[in-house]
């Protein structure tokens, strides 16, 4: 179900515009006084924007009445003078507010990063990438404009149409009066905008974030859609959705459009017929020339605050719909969080312990049974634990409980006897480290990406560089990755986005070294020798004992050779440890363990006879031996075991 479908119903009770736009103030905090003052300075250029019309009356009714042309020197003098100030005015207003408001745009964009890193699996399951990006870019842009033009602009033109609407009518009651009375329409339209204008932007808006989730899914993806010859049909399904937001945003520009005809026709017909009016009250004597100059000359000043509201009040619906899709996010509550008060294991023993754990995704049906219905499962300290399951029986799942990526339902996880939600989270995922079948690598360099969970040695210290080097060396030597001092620029090499720019097996070992490298307490590893070749695979396991002799682990295995790591193995079955124990004992007494290696067996089969049919397209391991070279004695060994 998409996100904007999850968090947005417009059926529900609006908050009022100026409401939402109040909670940025926690944001706004210290740019508060320079806004503030870009108001004031605002305000001052119209000010004097507004005086200048008052000397063009004096020059009228005096020199130029008078026939007095030295007298028009200084007071032509004083106009300019204005003009200079009014201009001063306006650059210091666009001075005051651009530091300050781009610190806003930054607190808030360190914000949002900070909450999606604090919130759950969960919830980033069921928001698409690219409207979380949308709201981290476009939303905050959107809104650091506002505050320093929007805002200011839109109150203070409020202001300066108030003031200037006393100063018409006190050069003529009526003629002020009558310009007044034209600008209610303006307010009804006005009124009637912000509501549909809303709506239309909400839609945009959540649109352009579809948009943005597309493309960003079909750059990680272009090697897909080019094998499979689905360019073509991305592209269509790209146009139809670019044709959707071209036309809400088509919409959007004639609802724009609707009001700015009433801004622009009625302050043009208020001006007409005043100026009908203001040359009759002149020939009656009632209005000097000098006044009538000054009374248009007034009206000119105010034609662009009049002319602006429209323009910012669209402007400001889009801040606070921006600001409406920012706190969706913020909004959300964490369902996986610090206790208050923590327990603190400085040297856990790696004893790990499932208690009657149930687990259920909070978005299935109620027909459907908790995934994990009553799992009870004990690891011993430096015991290594193969889970086996078939496809879909929740051994990930149940993977991912131990350092509380999703929180059980019901039941417990305990490390050495203490429930890992009394831990801190990061206290939790420093002793328990993982490393998934899905390798993910970071824009960064091999270094830092195998370093990702020793943060004291990340960096260019020298006081602990000798130590970040033996580290790497022995987590890259058990993963068997040693190709990464061959990349050219070493162990330094930034391996690109999603590190796409290596290898399947390449990225399955950074991420096993990743893991090693972090010296857990208790290592998860979801199959994460998938993307190996046999002789490989058989060095990493060869490797790996070492490791696991003194750690605790569990391995979810989706191979016969993963099993052979095991001390013990623990078969899960329709959400349930239905029987626990070694390789030997399971196959001897338990028919489903046999049904499942057998499967195993037969899936790795076909994979090695696809193996060495194919050229890997994506440049896999093919360096390393295949089904169709002489097989390895450990490979020998370990199908002879399990047979």
């Amino acid at each position: 179900m998409h996100a904007t479908q999850l968090h947005h119903d417009p059926s529900t009770a609006r908050v009022g515009t100026v409401r939402a736009l109040w909670r940025l103030r926690t944001y706004v905090g210290s740019a508060m006084l320079p806004i503030a003052a870009s108001m004031v300075a605002y305000l001052l250029a119209q000010l004097i924007a507004l005086a200048i019309p008052q000397v063009l009356e004096s020059i009228v009714d005096g020199p130029l009445a008078d026939g007095d042309r030295e007298a028009v020197v200084p007071l032509s003098l004083l106009v300019l003078g204005l003009g200079a100030g009014e201009a001063a005015m306006f650059a210091l207003r666009r001075w005051l507010v651009i530091t300050p408001t781009t610190r806003v745009e930054a607190r808030m964009r360190n914000a949002l990063f900070a909450k999606l890193q604090d919130l759950p699996v969960s919830f980033h399951d069921r928001w698409p990438s690219g409207q979380l990006l949308s709201r981290a870019v476009t939303d905050l842009g959107l809104i650091r404009r506002w505050l320093a033009f929007g805002l200011v602009l839109l109150v203070m033109n409020l202001v300066v149409i108030l003031i200037g609407a006393a100063i018409l009518i006190s050069m003529s009651w009526m003629l002020g009066l009558i310009y007044l009375a034209c600008s209610i329409p303006l307010w009804i339209v006005g009124y009637r905008f912000e509501g549909r204008y809303s709506e239309v932007t909400r839609r945009s808006q959540d649109q352009s974030g579809d948009l943005a989730t597309a493309v960003e899914e079909s750059v990680p993806g272009i090697r897909v859609l080019k094998a499979f010859g689905r360019g073509k049909h991305a592209l269509s399904s790209f146009r139809a959705q670019a044709e959707r937001l071209r036309s809400t945003e088509i919409e959007k520009a004639r609802l724009d459009a609707n009001i700015w005809v009433w801004i622009l026709f009625v302050p043009a017909v208020a001006l007409a017929i005043c100026l009908v009016l203001g040359v009759w009250l002149a020939s009656q004597g009632q209005l000097s020339v000098g006044q009538l100059v000054a009374f248009f000359a007034t009206a000119a000043v105010l034609a662009w605050p009049i002319e602006s509201i429209g323009f910012l009040l669209a402007f400001t619906l889009d801040a606070r719909t921006a600001t409406d899709r920012y706190f969706d996010i913020m909004d959300t509550e964490n369902s996986v969080t610090d206790p208050e008060r923590p327990v603190s294991l400085e040297r856990p023993r790696g004893e790990l312990a499932f208690h009657d754990v149930r687990f259920r995704y909070q978005d299935s049906p109620e027909r459907f049974g908790d995934l994990l219905d009553g799992v009870d499962l004990v690891l011993e300290p430096g015991e290594t634990m193969a889970l086996v399951g078939l496809t879909g029986s929740g051994k990930t799942t149940l993977t991912a409980l131990t350092t509380r990526l999703y929180d059980v339902t019901s039941g417990s996880v305990s490390l050495d006897g203490v429930d890992v939600r009394a831990l801190t989270r990061e206290e939790l995922r420093r002793h328990i480290a993982m490393a998934f079948e899905d390798a993910t690598l970071f824009s960064a360099s091999v270094r830092d990406n195998v370093l990702l969970g020793r943060p004291e040695l990340a960096g260019d210290d020298p006081a602990t560089r000798e130590e970040a080097d033996r580290v790497l060396d022995e987590a890259l030597g058990i993963a068997q990755a040693g190709f990464a001092y061959d990349l050219p620029d070493g162990v330094e090499t930034k391996v690109g986005e999603e590190g796409m720019s290596l290898s399947g097996g390449q990225r399955q070992r950074l991420a096993l070294a990743r893991a090693v490298a972090a010296k857990p307490a208790v290592l998860v590893l979801d199959d994460p020798l998938s993307a190996l070749d046999v002789a490989t695979e058989a060095k990493v396991e060869a490797a790996l004992r070492t490791v696991l002799a003194s750690t605790t682990a569990l391995i979810v295995a989706h191979r016969p050779s993963t099993v052979m790591l095991a001390d013990r193995v623990a078969l899960l079955e329709d959400g349930r440890i239905t029987a626990v124990g070694t390789h030997s004992e399971l196959l001897r007494e338990s028919e489903h363990y046999r049904f499942v290696i057998s499967s195993l067996e037969d899936e790795e089969r076909r994979a090695k006879a696809g193996a060495s049919d194919r050229i890997d397209a994506e440049g896999l391991d093919t360096s390393a031996t295949t089904s169709a070279a002489p097989r390895p004695p450990e490979e020998t060994a370990r199908e002879e075991a399990i047979r």
